[in-house]
């Protein structure tokens, strides 16, 4: 996954697109102006930078032409405004902006913006080792190109005899379950949707984007609901324990 800057004055902003990003795997470094922006860009070499046009000191314009002017440029960056104009989004692409975004932004054109930014020339792939990333999310599987990892039987030649494959265990908690109706509708009710979105979080690896796509809530009614039913959401992250 990449190391993405996010450069915008307002917490809000900050806030929900590094909560988003987080979420689907990415580090993320926050800045509220051209100064920490400038800061962090010298010393972490971001993968991809999203900054914002209108900031009280330096707009991102400027600060887009200043990395360009010496040299700085060497990643994507992709342009966010809540005043945007065609002339701005041309304006910025000529000084090497690889994307705009009006706000209020949507989740899918964040997403779809950052995968493009990252897949371009000089941007970097967002699977892990540079190893080509799914449209999915998913993590590329380790050594899938190595044909094996010395373990079976049979790896020795990548085949496996199909009596040598031993049946999944199913993992994580079954989409068909049974619950127990003799009790109050609202504890009943919990119990259903407690399981419910446990289900839907082991199923996205713990990714709140897609379950909220999934379920059709809002992130942040989503987090509010999970919180309430006393979800436990460390377990279901990527790289969480299995």
């Amino acid at each position: 996954m990449a190391t993405i800057l996010v450069v915008d004055d307002e917490l809000g902003i900050r806030a929900l697109l590094s909560e988003i990003l987080t979420d689907e795997g990415h580090t993320v470094e926050l800045a509220e102006n051209a100064a920490q922006a400038r800061s962090v860009r010298e010393s972490l070499r971001p993968d991809l930078v999203l900054l914002d046009i209108w900031m009280p000191d330096v707009d991102g314009i400027s600060l887009l032409k200043e990395w360009g002017a010496t040299g700085m440029l060497s990643m994507p960056v992709i342009m966010m405004s809540g005043h945007g104009t065609i002339d701005t989004a041309v304006e910025a692409t000529k000084f090497g902006a690889s994307a705009f975004l009006e706000k209020p932004i949507t989740l899918q054109k964040l997403l779809r913006a950052v995968e493009q930014a990252l897949a371009k020339p000089g941007g970097k792939p967002p699977g892990p080792g540079g190893g080509p990333a799914r449209s999915d999310g998913a993590l590329p599987s380790h050594g899938g190109d190595h044909g094996h990892h010395g373990h079976g039987p049979a790896a020795g030649n990548g085949l496996l005899h199909p009596a040598a494959v031993a049946a999944p265990l199913p993992s994580g908690p079954l989409s068909e379950q049974s619950f127990d109706l003799d009790r109050p509708l609202r504890e009943a009710r919990d119990a259903f949707e407690r399981s419910y979105f446990e289900f839907h979080l082991a199923k996205e690896n713990g990714s709140m984007t897609r379950v909220a796509e999934k379920t059709g809530l809002e992130r942040t009614h989503l987090y509010r609901k999970l919180k309430q039913l006393g979800v436990d959401l460390s377990r279901n992250k990527r790289g969480g324990a299995a």
